[in-house]
């Protein structure tokens, strides 16, 4: 048995994929050694989305992930995760924002939408003419989103929304927003969608400002919005978005990507490091000789190992519909953790050149400190598990619920 070709895959996890996926997975890879790698470096400095790409991710035909049918591929849980991967693998970026269109925004509206909503958006965003955002996180309420105080009023033939936004992937570029607002009239949380034709200027009343800064996840654009009295034309609610419990739907569908997304980053980062270990030579010998570093080496494997086992297995049990949430909080606390100390370790073993960006771990460290913030942090998902073992909720406890929507945590982008 060997793993020259493969060795973080330690236990042959991959011969568990049908020729379909491995088709799949060599297809994403080949684009992004030979498309993404030489690019994003660059674009990450400037903190730019590189777009130049979007018509060679069209071609690639992964746009819109698991959706049936619209001109999606209609992925298996098991390839999306692939996907996720693989993507990762090359650059956080880039997944976020196939994440955040595909899963989050057209998942949403394949979801929630009436046929003739589904019709409306779903082809020209599978054909990537329109890209998407999801516009749920508040500047005061990340982790808390069910308290969100973005309200829509009933006005005439729409409703007036106004409130603010924070951490929107793709919410300065989108052409197809969800907008996730409170309805006075019930106060239920509803998704609205903001639309605009690519390149024509926003509506008024929907103000965008990127977010900059960022150490991590620089090459996906991020932004604060702010809603001014924003008109949404009735036929653009969500006719199945009725109350808090869709939000979560929407979140479920994209926390799988999160653990095969940490599992990218630190196979990335592993490989790198065992490469740089075998060829970097250090008093007269390469450091792969020295004891610390095959410990650092075989530590790095161990945690990537336990990310494989459980990547796969509960894809295999959403597949069959029997991943609950706690296991999706377990997936999500575990594969972060593990892919920030694989990564940190990666930074140490290179030393000086780890802090380089042409070594590309510099980009995934970073990245999976982003990965360890979204969809919940490491102490929400924490005490999602820990109700699940007591059957007491440590959430909430002191103050005053919403009689309208359930006091859960949405696991959401920030915390």
């Amino acid at each position: 048995m060997t793993h020259a070709n493969d060795p973080s895959d330690f236990f042959l996890m991959r011969e568990k994929l049908t020729p379909q996926e491995h088709a799949l997975s060599s297809k994403i890879r080949a684009f992004v050694n030979e498309r993404v790698l030489p690019v994003i470096n660059e674009a990450w400095e400037r903190a730019e989305f590189p777009r130049e790409l979007l018509p060679a991710i069209r071609e690639l035909g992964i746009v819109g992930t698991t959706i049936n049918g619209y001109e999606a591929p209609g992925m298996t849980l098991r390839e999306q995760g692939l996907t996720a991967f693989e993507l990762s693998r090359g650059d956080g970026s880039l997944n976020t924002f196939l994440a955040v269109h595909s899963g989050l925004t057209m998942g949403t509206i394949h979801d929630l939408g009436s046929e003739a909503q589904q019709q409306r958006w779903l082809p020209r965003m599978s054909r990537l003419e329109q890209t998407g955002a999801f516009a749920l996180t508040e500047p005061e309420h990340g982790s808390d989103a069910v308290a969100l105080e973005t309200y829509a009023e009933k006005r005439g033939s729409g409703y007036v929304l106004n409130g603010r936004k924070r951490w929107i992937g793709n919410g300065a570029t989108a052409d197809v927003v969800i907008i996730w607002a409170r309805d006075r009239a019930d106060e239920h949380i509803k998704a609205f969608v903001m639309t605009r034709e690519p390149g024509q200027d926003y509506p008024e009343g929907y103000h965008a400002t990127p977010i900059t800064g960022k150490i991590g996840k620089r090459a996906v654009e991020q932004a604060d919005l702010v809603l001014t009295d924003l008109f949404i034309p009735e036929d653009q609610l969500l006719s199945g978005s009725h109350d808090f419990s869709d939000v979560v739907r929407a979140l479920d569908r994209t926390r799988l990507n999160v653990g095969w997304s940490a599992l990218g980053h630190a196979t990335a980062a592993f490989e790198i490091a065992l490469e740089y270990a075998t060829e970097r030579e250090q008093f007269g010998a390469p450091i792969a000789s020295y004891q610390l570093v095959q410990q650092q080496l075989v530590q790095m494997l161990t945690r990537i190992t336990s990310m494989y086992a459980l990547c796969f297995r509960i894809t295999e049990l959403a597949e069959r519909g029997e991943a609950t949430g706690p296991m999706t909080s377990l997936l999500k606390m575990h594969t972060a953790n593990a892919s920030r100390e694989v990564c940190r370790a990666a930074r140490d073993l290179l030393a000086g050149n780890g802090i380089l960006l042409e070594r590309h771990v510099a980009r995934h460290l970073t990245d999976s400190e982003i990965n360890h913030t979204y969809e919940g942090t490491e102490s929400i998902q924490t005490l999602l598990i820990g109700r699940h073992l007591t059957g007491i909720s440590a959430f909430s406890r002191h103050r005053r619920r919403r009689s309208s929507d359930s006091a859960t945590p949405a696991n959401g982008p920030a915390s």
